[in-house]
């Protein structure tokens, strides 16, 4: 994937043809493809004094954000969606490549972004979590973190093994299975080597985070029920690392005691909505996505379940929603692919980024 450009439309506009070379069309409508992989651009009215950069997560695409970007416009910033070598073509592409070829395009953009506006922010969803905030601890001049379900620490105890594991296989899954590799918007498998990458990722905010506390302002987002995440451990890390005072961390599950009013509560268990739990991925989107809405285009029916419930969800049956591999006697799930608090979620971000500390717990919590 080509880096090292001059200005962001150069980098959109080269990638964009990298990726028409080299992708595996999954759809039709490769013109839509295209977009949804491809960098882009959401510009807000006037010449904007600020600027956020969002970084997906491991097999993801600038599509991740579609939802949330026009928010952020709206309210005055220049955000820009970057896509991480490897990701947005076909999954055997993540094969070669390393952890410093996704932070190099990070650092690229970020500056090129510093040239433009005022105040440059960072958000990240997942593994880009990682990322961007591994960037901010080395560059003071960023103003605060989005940090949509952030990697900082998986829940598989043996995930150290994975960049050995990758010298001797190229594949944990194998792609000859017959499961989907990937769908129009992300890989639904990734090789051995980009879990191996990941952890490079983790293991370095980690050891950031155990030197110094992060002082400006950040919003975490997080579900209870996270199937990729230790979330225990990074609620806990939450009041002592992240001090800034307008710094929120977003929970969607059981209220938690010994935490302070900065943690913020949604109950994830949503009957009205058929949501037995929320997921990974499903914070992100809002439940007006025309593909991952409740009423959208595309479901993930793969999702830990009984062969029958999962033949029940291709046909078109009536679903519930919940986190990978959740199971519960006469129901089908499918995966949580939107928030219902998706609107609440986002008003609290802008606070944050906006570095408000003065609303009491009650005006936050509404």
């Amino acid at each position: 994937m080509p880096l090292g450009q001059e200005s962001f439309e150069a980098y959109r506009v080269e990638t964009t043809r990298w990726i028409k070379g080299h992708r595996s069309f999954q759809t039709e409508d490769r013109a839509t493809e295209l977009a949804w992989n491809s960098p882009r651009e959401w510009r807000p009215e006037g010449q904007p004094e600020k600027g956020i950069l969002l970084v997906h997560g491991l097999g993801d695409s600038p599509w991740t954000f579609g939802d949330i970007a026009p928010i952020l416009a709206e309210h005055g910033f220049l955000v820009r969606a970057v896509l991480l070598p490897g990701c947005g073509s076909k999954p055997s592409d993540m094969i070669d490549v390393g952890v410093d070829d996704w932070r190099r395009v990070v650092a690229e953009q970020t500056a090129i972004l510093r040239r433009e506006v005022r105040d440059v922010y960072l958000g990240g969803f997942s593994t880009g979590g990682n990322l961007v905030l591994e960037y901010a601890y080395a560059h003071p001049e960023v103003q605060g973190l989005i940090l949509f379900s952030p990697a900082i620490k998986s829940d598989e105890p043996f995930d150290f093994l994975a960049p050995l594991a990758a010298v001797f296989s190229d594949w944990l899954m194998n792609p000859e299975s017959g499961n989907p590799m990937q769908d129009a918007m992300r890989y639904a498998i990734v090789p051995t080597n980009a879990f191996a990458q990941f952890y490079h990722t983790s293991m370095t905010v980690r050891r950031l985070l155990n030197e110094k506390p992060f002082d400006r302002p950040v919003a975490v987002v997080l579900a209870e029920h996270d199937s990729v995440l230790d979330v225990d451990f990074i609620l806990n890390l939450f009041d002592t690392v992240f001090t800034h005072p307008a710094s929120r961390l977003i929970w969607y599950g059981s209220p938690v005691a010994d935490h302070s009013k900065r943690v913020l509560f949604r109950s994830d268990a949503l009957p009205e909505w058929r949501i037995s739990s929320f997921s990974h991925m499903g914070v992100l989107f809002s439940p007006e996505n025309e593909v991952y809405g409740p009423n959208g285009s595309h479901r993930i029916c793969r999702n830990g379940q009984s062969n029958e419930s999962y033949q029940h969800c291709l046909a078109g049956g009536e679903v519930w929603y919940s986190h990978w591999g959740y199971q519960e006697e006469g129901k089908a799930h499918a995966r949580l692919t939107f928030n219902p608090y998706f609107d609440w979620q986002t008003s609290i971000i802008l606070r944050v980024l906006e570095g408000e500390q003065e609303r009491t717990a009650t005006t936050w919590s509404k």
